[in-house]
């Protein structure tokens, strides 16, 4: 049976490099994937950006309204018209700005359409709430897998803090790409606290 995955992580563990080369290897044995991401995540446009510098166009982007399985299937039929093969695997980026509702489509297509779904994205935000397509695939996945990384002080990096310029904030939307007004750095708790002052949203 194909499950959906969630392989999560703080800022910077690699996830959008993981999923590359999980493309990759399907690919190499001459399998077919999808990708996707949200139409939220700005940041490459209609592009995965690695940080190490690799990047790749998606298949489809997912506006909040998108029904995914529906468009999933739309863009399986039109590769499997195209070139006789089927998909092999849909791979999901920044999944955490999914809907709940996108969610339980990405576990219909592993069930009902039995191809693998592999969702990567960070759990909770810059305040430590979780995002509603994190909550929700954490609920819901067959398989939850972290990538981990490591904050300033070597620690395991858990949490992720938005700096504006050179200061760190705890207020503020949810959802602010990373670019050129805002950053993020992976904190592990300690150092979190520390540059909250103690401070844990509710």
């Amino acid at each position: 049976m194909a499950k959906l995955y969630f392989r999560f992580g703080a800022m910077n563990s690699g996830k959008s490099t993981a999923l590359l080369q999980a493309a990759f290897n399907y690919e190499e044995r001459g399998q077919h994937v999808l990708l996707a991401k949200p139409s939220v995540d700005t940041k490459g446009d209609t592009l995965i950006v690695s940080r190490l510098g690799v990047d790749r166009e998606v298949d489809f982007v997912i506006a909040p309204d998108t029904d995914v399985r529906e468009e999933f299937g739309r863009r399986r039929d039109e590769q499997v018209a195209l070139t006789g093969i089927d998909v092999s695997c849909l791979l999901v980026d920044e999944a955490q700005f999914l809907t709940a509702e996108q969610v339980d489509d990405m576990l219909r297509i592993a069930i009902m359409d039995a191809v693998p779904v592999l969702a990567y994205g960070i759990r909770n935000d810059f305040q430590t709430n979780g995002f509603p397509g994190s909550i929700r695939l954490l609920e819901i996945a067959h398989s939850l897998e972290e990538l981990k990384t490591i904050c300033r002080c070597g620690r395991k990096a858990i949490f992720n803090a938005r700096r504006i310029g050179d200061s760190f904030v705890f207020d503020g939307d949810q959802v602010a790409i990373d670019g050129e007004d805002v950053t993020y750095e992976s904190l592990c708790g300690q150092c979190y606290l520390e540059e909250s002052h103690g401070r844990l949203a509710r």
